[in-house]
């Protein structure tokens, strides 16, 4: 019985770059299949974002109540005005009306209300309509 036994020598090293490099190799395909494969589409995107309509929101300055009227269509604020607003409060409040202008002025230039410039001149009062605006907003994404 004469067998020919073979002895395969395998080094260590070798083996250590190959499972490294079926590694890289794995890694690279589920990169490529991330980055490519089609993406689910949500069904709330492409509806809409807001369900269109006014929708108002509270504000109290003082003693005097307000109201923030939200105007919006399926995807973007169309314009916010105040109602309920008298002289009183223009006069206690000078920066709330050139601080809804500039609101105004943006809202065709955002994509959210977070995206808003706030001049320093009109910091405070900027801020606190559009705290009032993110909750009418909230209103409009509710309905949906």
């Amino acid at each position: 019985m004469s067998a020919k036994t073979k002895i395969i020598v395998v080094k260590a090293k070798e083996l250590i770059y190959t499972a490294l490099f079926l590694f890289l190799v794995i890694i690279l395909i589920l990169l490529l299949i991330f980055m490519f494969a089609p993406e689910e589409t949500d069904v709330s995107t492409s509806a809409g974002v807001y369900t269109p309509g006014v929708y108002t929101s509270t504000l109290t300055l003082g003693d005097t109540v307000l109201d923030v009227a939200v105007t919006v269509d399926e995807n973007n604020i169309t314009s916010v005005s105040l109602t309920n607003l008298s002289e009183t409060v223009t006069a206690m409040y000078p920066l709330l009306e050139p601080s809804l202008e500039e609101i105004n002025e943006q809202l065709d230039s955002i994509t959210s209300i977070d995206d808003l410039e706030i001049d320093s001149d009109n910091k405070y009062a900027s801020l606190i309509l559009q705290q009032a605006i993110k909750n009418a907003l909230q209103k409009a994404c509710d309905n949906k």
